[in-house]
C-alpha cells in the first residue's frame, strides 16, 4: 500500500469527532494503523488516552468502525490472544487481532500479559503509543517517561528535579523475548512507518510488536501544532532511533548520519524546563550509549 492509498484511498476506519487533545499523535497514528489494518481487524484498546477519547464508545455507540473491546488496563495482550486463538480455531486465520496501548498499559501494568505473549508466540499486533505517562489520568509519571520528567508524581521542587530513572527501553525488552517482529516507528517517518505496520500485517506466526513515541501537547507542555516537529526532532537526535527486529537480526531503518544535540529536543518540552546542564549531559550520555548498542547490534546481527 503507497501513500497515496492510506491517505486518500483507504477508509477512515476511526469516526470524526474524538475528544483527544488538539495535536495529539497518538490519534494520528491510530487513524493511519487502521486505514492499513484494513474492516478485517478486531480492535482491543486498554483504559487511556485513546480509549478516553471515545475511540471504545459508551452508550451502545463506538467510535471505531470495527469490533473493539476495551480490556483491562492489566491484561491486553491476553485478552487478545484469546480472541485471536478462538479465530484460528474456527479456520478463520484472516482475522487480524491488533491492540492499540497506551505506555501505562504497556511497560507498567500490562507488561506481564505481554511478555507471556511474546514468549508464548501468540499470534497478535500489539501497537504501544508511548506518551511517557499516564496522561489520561493526570500526568503520572510511567515505566517509559524520560528521565527528569516532570509529572505529577515525579514533581519538581526543592527535593526532587523530576523522574529520577531512565525510560524503560521497550522495544529491546520484546526483541529479547525473540518476538516475530519489532519495530519502532514515528508519525514523522510516514513512508518508514507505514512500511513497517504492512510487515506486521502479515506475521502470521508470532507477536509483531509496534512502538510509536506519541509526542503529548497537553502532558508535554508544546504548542500542538509542533506535534510532528518535535517527533522529527526525537529521531534525528537520537532520542528515539528508527530500527527493526526481525529472525534475530537488528536493522537500522532510518540512518542519522550526524545526531543533532539532544537538547535541541528537550529545550522544545516544558516538562523538561528545569532541567540543567548537568542534567542535559546525562541525558545526552544515555543517549548516545543507547544509539551506540543499537549500531552494535545491527552490526553484529547474523547476516
Amino acid at each position: 500500500m503507497n501513500l497515496q492509498e492510506v491517505f486518500y484511498g483507504a477508509e477512515d476506519l476511526i469516526s470524526p469527532g474524538l475528544s483527544a487533545c488538539p495535536g495529539c499523535a497518538g490519534e494520528l497514528t491510530m487513524r493511519t494503523v487502521m486505514k492499513i489494518m484494513g474492516k478485517n481487524t478486531i480492535l482491543g484498546v486498554p483504559p487511556g488516552c485513546m480509549a478516553g477519547a471515545g475511540v471504545v464508545g459508551w452508550n451502545r455507540l463506538s467510535g471505531a468502525k470495527v469490533p473493539i473491546t476495551i480490556p483491562l488496563l492489566d491484561n491486553t495482550a491476553s485478552m487478545l490472544a484469546g480472541i485471536r486463538r478462538y479465530y484460528q480455531s474456527q479456520g478463520r486465520n484472516d482475522v487480524r487481532v491488533v491492540a492499540f496501548a497506551g505506555d501505562g498499559a504497556t511497560a507498567d501494568a500490562g507488561f506481564q500479559a505481554l511478555s507471556g505473549a511474546a514468549e508464548r508466540g501468540e499470534n497478535i499486533i500489539y501497537i504501544c503509543y508511548d506518551n511517557e505517562g499516564y496522561m489520561n489520568t493526570g500526568f503520572q509519571r510511567s515505566g517509559t517517561s524520560s528521565k527528569g520528567s516532570n509529572t505529577s508524581t515525579t514533581p519538581v521542587g526543592a527535593m526532587r528535579k523530576g523522574k529520577a530513572q531512565h525510560k524503560k527501553d521497550l522495544p529491546l525488552l520484546l526483541a529479547m523475548h525473540n518476538a516475530a517482529y519489532v519495530a519502532t516507528v514515528s508519525p514523522a517517518y510516514v513512508q518508514d512507518f507505514v512500511r513497517k505496520i504492512e510487515k506486521a500485517k502479515e506475521v502470521t506466526c508470532g507477536l509483531a510488536y509496534i512502538h510509536v513515541l506519541s509526542p503529548c501537547p497537553t502532558g508535554w507542555w508544546f504548542d500542538p501544532k509542533d506535534t510532528i516537529k518535535l517527533a522529527r526532532l526525537a529521531v534525528q537526535t537520537n532520542f528515539f532511533p528508527l530500527y527493526e527486529y526481525e529472525d534475530g537480526r537488528f536493522y537500522q531503518t532510518v540512518s542519522v548520519k550526524q545526531a543533532k544535540p539532544v537538547q535541541e529536543f528537550v529545550s522544545r518540552l516544558g516538562k523538561f524546563k528545569h532541567l540543567d546542564q548537568e542534567a542535559i549531559a546525562d541525558l545526552q550520555q544515555w543517549t548516545d550509549r543507547r544509539a551506540n548498542l543499537l549500531q552494535r547490534l545491527c552490526a553484529e546481527s547474523p547476516a
